[in-house]
Parts: C-alpha cells; sequence; structure tokens
C-alpha cells in the first residue's frame, strides 16, 4: 500500500498549496490587492496599484506627495480599508470568495481527517487479509481435499477482494467506496465463522493419518518412477577435510523438506559421539555443532540416519541399535542372527566393519557374512521399527574382498577395493535374485575409502576418504514398462 499512500499524501499537498495559493492569489485577480488614489488632470482622483500599508484600518495614511505643472499639491494617501471599500464591489466580490476559500479549506481539514481514518482502517484490513491467505494457504497443504476445496473458494473470494484495495486507496475520499469495503469484509467474517464452526467438529488425527498415508503411497511411487539400474558414477565432489583416516557421515533421506542436517561420526570403534551440523553449509564452513552421546559405542562405519534415528553396530556384538534422536534414548535393539562380528567377516579395509547398515528407495538394509554362507554377503531387509529381518538373500561374493557396498533401487553394488584403482564390479539385484559383473570407474581421489554409502533423496554417494568427506553423483537408466503406468 505505500504507492496509493503516496498518492494520498500528494493530493493532500496540492489541496494545501490550492488553498495557500487562492488566498494569495484571488485579491490580485480581482484588482483590491492594493489601492493608490492620485488627482488627474481633469482635478478628479484617478486609482492606481500601489503598496498598502502594514495596517491600513488604523486610519487615513499620506502615501505620496507631489506638485503638477499649475503648482498644486498632489498628494497620495491610503483610507481605512473598511470606510473606504465597503461599497466596492470588488471588494464584496473578494470578501465572498475569501469565506468560500476559509470554508474550502475547513472542508479541505475535515475531508483530510476523514481520509487519514479511513486510511488506517485500510492498513488494519490489508494485514488481516494477508494473514488470513496466509492461514489459508497451510490449511491448503495440511487437509484432506473436500476441506481443502473449501478453503480454495474462500481463497478465490478473497482474489477477488484483494484488487479491491489499491482502487479503495486511490478513491478512498469517497465514503461509498468505504462502506462497501466494509460490507464486504463483513460478509467475508460470516463465512469464516461458519467454516470454523465445521471445522472444529472434524478428526485431525485422522485426517493426518489419512494425508501420511497418501504421502507414502506418492513416495512409493516417485520411487518406483526414479529406479533404475547404475550406469555411471561422476568424478568425486570434497565437501571437507576433518577426522581420522577412518570414519562415516550422511544425512536423513527422511528428513523433512528444508532439514539439511548433518551427521559425523569419526573413528570405527570406541568411540559414542555423534556430531550434528545444523546444516551443509555449517558443516562445510564452520565448526559449529551439537554433539549426541550414544549408550554404547559402535563398531565400524556402516551406521545410517534415517527418518530421525541413528541405526549402528553395536561395539563387539551383533546387536543393532536403533536411538532416537529427539528423545535421546534407544528406541530399540536386536540381535541380527548369525551375523559375523568383531572382525569376523569385515570389508577388505578391516575396522570392524562386519555389518554395514544402510538404505535406499526401498528402505532399511543390513549387509554382512555368516558362517552358513561361507563368508560371503548375505543381504537382509529390515524392518525399521522393529529392526526384524522382513527377508535375506545370499550371495556369492565374499565379504572380505569387497572394498565397500551400497544399495541402490534394491540392487546391492560392490567395489573391487578401497585403494589406489577401484570401480563398481558386482551387482545383485533382490528383484530378480540374480547377479552380474560390470564395470563402472569409481575414481579414488584420496587412496582409502572406509565408507561409501548411498542417499535416495540426494541420489548421491556418501563417502569417507582417508579424512575427506566426498560426495559422487550418480546416473540411473530406467525403462517404463507399461504395467508401471
Amino acid at each position: 500500500m505505500s504507492v496509493p499512500l503516496l498518492k494520498i499524501g500528494v493530493v493532500l499537498s496540492t489541496m494545501a498549496m490550492i488553498t495557500n495559493w487562492m488566498s494569495q492569489t484571488l485579491p490580485s485577480l480581482v484588482g483590491l490587492n492594493t489601492t493608490k488614489l492620485t488627482a488627474a488632470q481633469g482635478g478628479y482622483p484617478d486609482r492606481s496599484t500601489g503598496v498598502l500599508p502594514a495596517n491600513p484600518e488604523e486610519s487615513w495614511q499620506v502615501y505620496s506627495s507631489a506638485q503638477d505643472s499649475e503648482g498644486r499639491c498632489v498628494c497620495t494617501v491610503v483610507a481605512p480599508q473598511q470606510s473606504m471599500c465597503s461599497r466596492d464591489a470588488r471588494t464584496k466580490q473578494l470578501r465572498q470568495l475569501l469565506e468560500k476559500v476559509q470554508n474550502m479549506t475547513q472542508s479541505i481539514q475535515v475531508l483530510d481527517q476523514r481520509t487519514q481514518r479511513d486510511l488506517q482502517y485500510v492498513e488494519k484490513m490489508e494485514v488481516q487479509l494477508r494473514g488470513l491467505e496466509t492461514k489459508f494457504r497451510q490449511v491448503e497443504e495440511n487437509h484432506k481435499q473436500n476441506i481443502a476445496k473449501q478453503y480454495k473458494a474462500i481463497k478465490a473470494k478473497m482474489e477477488e477482494l484483494r484488487p479491491l484495495i489499491p482502487v479503495l486507496e486511490e478513491y478512498k475520499a469517497d465514503a461509498k467506496l468505504v462502506l462497501q469495503f466494509k460490507e464486504e469484509v463483513q460478509n467475508l467474517t460470516s463465512v469464516l465463522s461458519e467454516l470454523q464452526e465445521e471445522m472444529g467438529a472434524y478428526d485431525y488425527e485422522e485426517l493426518h493419518n489419512r494425508v501420511s498415508n497418501l504421502e507414502e503411497r506418492l513416495r512409493a511411487c516417485m520411487q518406483k518412477l526414479a529406479c533404475g539400474k547404475l550406469t555411471g558414477i561422476s568424478d568425486p565432489i570434497t565437501i571437507k577435510t576433518s577426522g581420522s583416516r577412518f570414519g562415516s557421515w550422511m544425512t536423513d533421506p527422511l528428513a523433512p523438506e528444508g532439514d539439511t542436517r548433518v551427521w559425523y561420526m569419526d573413528g570405527y570403534h570406541n568411540n559414542r559421539f555423534v556430531r550434528e551440523y545444523r546444516s551443509m553449509q555449517d558443516f562445510m564452513t564452520s565448526d559449529n555443532f551439537t554433539s549426541h552421546r550414544l549408550p554404547h559405542p559402535w563398531s565400524g562405519t556402516g551406521q545410517v540416519v534415517y527418518n530421525g534415528s541413528i541405526y549402528f553396530n553395536k561395539f563387539q556384538s551383533h546387536v543393532i541399535i536403533k536411538f532416537d534422536f529427539r528423545t535421546s534414548s534407544i528406541s530399540k535393539s536386536r540381535q541380527l542372527d548369525y551375523a559375523g562380528f568383531n572382525n569376523a567377516y569385515h570389508y577388505a579395509w578391516g575396522g570392524h566393519s562386519d555389518i554395514d547398515l544402510m538404505v535406499d528407495e526401498g528402505g532399511l538394509w543390513a549387509v554382512y557374512a555368516t558362517n552358513q554362507n561361507a563368508g560371503n554377503i548375505v543381504l537382509s531387509k529390515l524392518n525399521p521399527n522393529t529392526l526384524q529381518i522382513i527377508k535375506s538373500w545370499t550371495t556369492n561374493h565374499p565379504k572380505r574382498s569387497a572394498g565397500e557396498s551400497f544399495m541402490i533401487c534394491g540392487t546391492l553394488y560392490v567395489t573391487n577395493g578401497y585403494s589406489g584403482g577401484t570401480k563398481v564390479y558386482y551387482a545383485y539385484s533382490t528383484n530378480s535374485s540374480t547377479y552380474e559383473y560390470i564395470d563402472i570407474a569409481f575414481q579414488n581421489k584420496y587412496s582409502h575409502i572406509s565408507m561409501l554409502d548411498y542417499n535416495p533423496r540426494d541420489r548421491a554417494l556418501y563417502a569417507w576418504n582417508n579424512g575427506h568427506q566426498v560426495l559422487y553423483n550418480v546416473t540411473l537408466f530406467h525403462v517404463i514398462r507399461s504395467e508401471e503406468l
């Protein structure tokens, strides 16, 4: 409303200038601002323009004197205004015009006061309308479809009403428009009251559950369309250089929109402190973090943060722990039956990396090895709430020969080493329970990878490479079949 307010100020300023001009200029327009009387050649007085004395009503005053050609004295005098000009028609006209100017000035002042009052009212109404518009947007995002439709209808009414505000500012001197605006607002208030009564009786918990269910279905649909086969890995992007040679770092793939917290865990054993950085920018540029103390030290570098909790392998055990950051407590723990631990079936680089937890578009996974499978990799899908195994797959790839591994769209990808020249060369698909040997280049920039995990939200690989925190973008190829549409 800043532009219309400026326009109103200009209008009022212009009115004041017009009033001042009329009071100063009208007398001169009608020829009565001054009066000078002189004697003409015929002996009769003549009227010409001169300068009035400071107070012409006090008495007669001699303005100037001189002699004419015959030696007679000619004087210019100023008579008191009331006695001299009381019968002058132009003086009466001037007095009437001055009275009209005074009346106009008073009317303008009254109109100015009313305009200022209406302006304050309009400003308040604009703030209220903007607040209502924000509330409508929030309601649209959080309530079920039929309620949202009603709010959209009201929002449409608001959009029709909003153009009246600049019109009202342009013509707020007209009281009728102000009254019309008040009536519209009263009608809107009535509609909102009815809607509030309707919403008061609605079960918001049930609504929240339905919205959550729809979000899950939408996420599953998006994952189905986004999933594909790994065809390429980009050059590494170094985010930060910190910590020891071994460690892990990650973000939560199920974090709410705008939540870019980074979780950082230095070392692979006998440590229980997890750093939380507020954002990726903070992680990159500062050492500002919050420290969380886990109830047990972790083992290896296979931790993962998923939906607000961290999942890790308890040191020197085959126990998996789910620790909730919101409550700072263990929400679930469970043994991973037959899984090797304490460097029994680690990755090629060692470091108590027997159990590797990871997530992809399908959920939470555990990669480990067992005596029953002759030390080859076993892949199990876990229930993130109970930690129970939903289904397991046994592979023919020895765990000790793998450099690192990660899951993408239900397929386990394994690297051929952890130092020097590295590539992704083995893939096991849980969808078809088959494997294949592949050849995807993977740049090992700092020559010692001790952690490699995929984040489905970022569609990127997070790596800890010899004290460097590194990101890799991935390329997926997917052919959409007709039955998936």
